[in-house]
């Protein structure tokens, strides 16, 4: 069945052509992700698709009747709203209901017309999936306004909302950004569900290449389909660019022999000799194609780091009863390359900010070696002032930047940096987020850092830009220290990880995010964030080595197998029971609350079991 289709979709923006005669379609079960340069068009696609824009030319159909779910990348919340009144605005029935029902056992309301709406639209067992997907997202306190929530708070209960009211179509526009990881990957399985019909932007990789089965690649306003997830992408559009330099190199050959023909004829022509001209022209075009090939170049004169980097002597650091930093120790060597992971509000920013002396520490020592000229991306930098041209912003810094063993002006180094001549004009008001990212980024590395410190680098970057950034910091030769939830990034770019645990734990693990995943795994516990317990890095390495080793089950693993099976049954049986047991409807509040309770154990203990029996079942076979 089909869901969506895009026909002949053109749209300019200002005097500039983003998009001529799209044509698309996507189909029931269908999940789909677009990949575009920030500002090509992307965001403005989805509002067309969404009804907000009219297209200039061309049509956007949506299956009759069909249940479709938006998320923006800024919530359309009510901020005089309370997060309860949030939810319920939804106006989804069983979400009522099942709220309603929940509010009656706080005390407020009828119990018997609770119970009796609960029966009639049989919402037992998705009571349970409101109270999961809300604890997921961390959704705690319903009576919170909403005005008083973070944009990143806002996002999630936006998230949560809409996959609560359970559309039959998702189009989500940055749906990871502001997640926890742990967020991010349980969002990832719930998606790649097969009855899930999806159309995302989205710039993490791990999730194009574990949930999308076709990518639409927009470049240069032509649509391109790549059947398959982010490694089949990668495939065919280096096939097509390699086609591409091909094709010109055999027009140009030909364009070569067709101009010295040219030259040749006398004034007069024959009518052969003019289709002969006429086809000319052909050959000229196909020779002028090229594949745009940006990357930033920049070469930094980075000062020599000495012995002493930075030294961290039993930090510690509280916010009132918080600990966020706990007596944490550490010395930076030369070229490490360390990436920060953990939840939201674990203390990762604050550990950044004590670092470069914007917030103090309670107690410890912390030493800067004289060497270090520090590089610091971050959140709160990104105050780009609106009213000022692209080139102004870098001409501020400096007219003339040296680089290597010369220097080049301004304009040069926004061109190095993927701001084309007619961009470095424009008001920065009118760059999209992943642009004004870039262009701070540039103002960062323009003051020549040997140490960089990036926090939350890739929120709003476009893939392309994303590759880019990831080749110049491969090549950069100082100390990194990068915070960030793409999981891609951090796999790529970090030798080992400062892991956040909470209550001022901080734990180093020797390894890439994607190793530490599996070792936190390895371990049997559900919640990575609360696992890893590294005392001697080359250890945990060779750990991790031995574990990936293919082995067969022991005898008390058998057994301890068979055992999970059946209390797995046990338990299911039990919920049953319970849930029957509810909807009779002729019990007091106390044992009804009782009843909910050991429900909810019930379902964490299947959890539990269920991520035992899945570890035990891989050396079954």
């Amino acid at each position: 069945m089909n869901y969506l289709s895009v026909n002949q979709l053109s749209k300019f923006y200002g005097d500039r052509l983003l998009f001529e005669d799209l044509n698309f379609f996507i189909d029931k079960g269908q999940k789909v992700a677009l990949i575009a340069r920030n500002g090509s068009g992307k965001s403005t696609l989805l509002k067309i698709i969404q009804g907000i824009e009219p297209p200039e030319t061309g049509e956007v159909k949506m299956a009759k009747d069909l249940h479709v779910g938006f998320l923006f990348q800024e919530p359309q919340l009510d901020d005089l709203m309370t997060v309860y009144e949030a939810i319920m605005n939804a106006d989804h029935p069983l979400l009522r209901t099942s709220l309603s029902y929940e509010q009656v056992l706080e005390g407020e309301g009828d119990l018997s017309k609770a119970i009796e709406d609960m029966d009639r639209l049989q919402a037992w067992d998705y009571e349970v999936k409101v109270k999961q997907i809300l604890s997921r997202f961390k959704i705690h306190h319903l009576e919170q306004k909403v005005g008083s929530l973070s944009g990143g708070q806002k996002k999630r209960l936006a998230l949560a909302i809409l996959l609560l009211t359970e559309p039959e179509f998702l189009i989500l526009d940055e749906p990871t950004n502001h997640l926890d990881m742990d967020m991010i990957e349980w969002l990832e399985d719930y998606l790649s569900a097969s009855h899930i019909t999806l159309l995302m932007v989205t710039h993490d990789r791990y999730f194009l290449e574990n949930i999308c089965n076709e990518i639409i690649e927009l470049e240069e306003g032509k649509l391109y389909r790549h059947k398959g997830n982010y490694s089949k992408f990668l495939e065919n559009k280096l096939a097509r660019e390699e086609n591409i330099r091909s094709v010109a190199a055999k027009a140009k050959n030909t364009m070569r022999k067709e101009l010295e023909w040219l030259r040749r004829q006398p004034k007069a022509r024959t009518t052969k000799s003019k289709a002969r001209i006429d086809a000319f022209d052909d050959v000229k075009e196909r020779a002028s194609q090229r594949v745009k090939e940006d990357q930033v170049q920049l070469e930094i004169k980075m000062n020599r780091l000495g012995g002493k980097i930075l030294e961290l002597h039993n930090v510690s650091k509280s916010y009132g009863d918080k600990l966020l930093i706990d007596k944490f120790s550490y010395k930076f060597a030369k070229g490490e390359r360390v990436g920060i992971c953990g939840n939201n509000g674990v203390g990762k920013s604050t550990f950044l900010n004590i670092i470069m002396g914007l917030e103090s520490y309670d107690s410890g020592n912390l030493i800067h070696g004289e060497t270090v000229v520090w590089g610091y991306y971050h959140q709160q930098g990104l105050q780009l002032k609106a009213d000022k041209r692209v080139i102004e912003v870098i001409k501020d810094i400096a007219d003339v930047i040296p680089v290597g063993k010369s220097s080049i002006s301004a304009a040069q180094l926004l061109e190095r940096f993927l701001f084309e001549h007619g961009q470095q004009y424009q008001y920065v008001s009118t760059l999209s987020g992943g642009e004004r990212r870039r262009l701070y980024l540039l103002t960062v590395l323009m003051q020549n850092p040997n140490f960089l410190i990036l926090d939350e680098p890739t929120n709003d970057l476009d893939i392309l830009t994303l590759q880019i950034l990831e080749e110049f910091l491969m090549e950069f030769q100082g100390c990194l220290l990068l915070v960030s939830h793409d999981r891609y990034f951090l796999d790529k770019l970090t030798d080992h990880l400062f892991v956040f645990e909470g209550d001022g734990k901080i734990k180093d693990f020797n390894g890439s995010y994607k190793e530490y995943m599996q070792f936190a795994k390895e371990q049997g516990r559900a919640n990575v964030e609360e696992v890893i317990k590294v005392e001697n890095k080359p250890e945990v390495k060779e750990n991790v080595v031995k574990a990936e080793t293919k082995r067969r089950m022991t005898f008390k693993e058998k057994q301890e197998f068979e055992r999970l099976e059946s209390e797995i049954d046990q338990l299911e049986q039990e919920q049953s029971d319970l849930t029957q047991k509810l909807s009779q409807g002729d019990m007091n509040l106390d044992l009804i609350t009782e009843i909910s309770l050991r429900i909810e154990q019930i379902i964490a203990q299947k959890d539990e079991k269920e991520l035992r029996w899945l570890e035990l079942s891989e050396y079954s076979s």
